[in-house]
């Protein structure tokens, strides 16, 4: 028989809040964590709004040599580890390191780092760099880290393809299950908030240039100018489903169902991306999990916020499902677009929805633009079928898509029997 990989553990570090409960009392009062940049002065940049994980301290989770050696967006990674793993109820290092394994996404690297050494390559007396520039930006530095933190020594890795990789990593862990690793880290942090970091995205000509917080992020809205930036994200522990009830432990959803492909040619920013390849993506996660469109609970979908692009997706919607899609579910207005950390975050929302047995409202749109009349979640409301479609597109040409079947949630408890006197 194949393998089947379940989700035991979620941890957040993300706008919305340290911890999975945190995150989810977010979404449930769609609260709007996004703001002036604090991370550096955006005063000279169009953008001067993103999603921020405030007062987050890295001492609570990092080692003082750690912090000394690694980014910010590290620092996020090593804090949703540890928060994942307490949630599957695993030791913090592993028992048996060569049976477990930790493979997340990676877009950029260690931003603020490599902008604070090169900084003083170029501008300070010295003209040096420390010796921990030449790992701490790497895009594989959050991976090293943990595989050496938590001792992870199975089949580790990392996948590049910006916004998709969060789904992109979830989906080589249930490979590597399959492979025979039992557990296996995987989803992605992500921290784009250096001024270095920001030039790079307002190349794109994609980000937002408002400067209301309420109205500078609006997918699929006819207000729509572009995303606002944001640092965070999710990991989980994925496991394999004997390994998971032969400890006795909750276990969120199964992931039974992914897909990516490739536009292989390149985005006419007018136009926004060619759907079809994200189309052809939707479909394939759903034939691999046997799951007809008409079973679709709910779907998280990329909302970039760029009019061109959200039209390209609504577009591919309803090549999948037809005029009338299931649910439309969007939180990215409420903490930003960290790329491969957000589609992370939707998976994350996912699960914890099927959790607490309920599917949260999108945050916008107000006023759907033309192309884009999908049916959004307006009122929240129980799961029927528990399967979820989350996908996702990365700069360049990347599409993901991936399917979650949620557990059922746990039988209410009843009140103890009343003690006669």
């Amino acid at each position: 028989m194949t393998a089947r990989a379940v989700v035991t553990g979620i941890g957040v570090v993300a706008p919305s809040g340290v911890g999975a409960d945190a995150h989810w009392a977010t979404v449930a009062a769609g609260t709007r964590r996004t703001g002036p940049v604090t991370l550096f002065d955006p005063a000279s940049y169009p953008t001067r709004v993103a999603g921020e994980v405030a007062d987050f301290d890295p001492a609570g989770f990092v080692g003082a040599r750690q912090r000394v050696q690694t980014d910010r967006w590290t620092h996020l990674g090593f804090a949703a580890t540890r928060l994942a793993l307490a949630d599957a109820g695993l030791p913090e290092e592993s028992p048996d390191p060569y049976r477990w394994a930790v493979t997340l996404a990676s877009s950029s690297g260690g931003n603020l780092f490599g902008q604070r050494e090169l900084q003083r390559l170029w501008g300070g007396p010295t003209r040096t760099v420390g010796a921990y520039q030449s790992i701490a930006w790497f895009y594989a530095a959050s991976v090293g880290q943990l595989s050496i933190r938590h001792q992870f020594k199975g089949p580790s890795g990392v996948t590049v393809s910006e916004s998709a990789g969060g789904l992109d990593s979830l989906a080589h862990a249930v490979r590597t299950v399959r492979r025979g690793t039992p557990v296996v880290i995987a989803g992605a942090t992500e921290c784009p908030l250096s001024p270095y970091a920001l030039a790079c995205q307002l190349r794109s000509g994609l980000l937002s240039d408002v400067a209301d917080p309420a109205r500078a992020y609006l997918p699929f809205d006819a207000a729509a100018r572009g995303y606002v930036p944001a640092e965070g994200g999710a990991v989980f522990v994925v496991e394999e489903l004997g390994h998971a009830l032969g400890r006795g432990v909750r276990i969120y959803g199964e992931i039974t169902g992914w897909a990516a492909t490739h536009d292989a040619a390149p985005t006419d920013a007018g136009a926004g991306p060619d759907p079809t390849h994200y189309a052809r993506a939707l479909r394939l996660a759903l034939d691999r999990a046997a799951v007809r469109p008409h079973d679709v609970d709910v779907i998280w979908p990329d909302a970039l916020g760029v009019p061109a692009y959200d039209r390209a997706e609504a577009t591919a919607l309803r090549a999948v499902f037809g005029d009338r899609t299931p649910p439309v579910t969007t939180q990215k207005p409420l903490t930003g677009r960290a790329h491969q950390g957000s589609s992370a975050l939707d998976a994350a929302t996912a699960l914890l929805a099927f959790q607490r047995d309920v599917l949260p409202v999108s945050a916008g749109p107000d006023a759907p633009a033309p192309g884009c009349e999908l049916t959004f979640l307006r009122e929240p409301r129980r799961p029927r079928s528990r399967i979820a479609l989350v996908g996702a597109r990365g700069f360049d040409g990347f599409n993901s898509a991936l399917v979650l079947r949620g557990a059922a949630p746990p039988p209410a408890t009843a009140p103890p029997p009343a003690t006669a006197r």
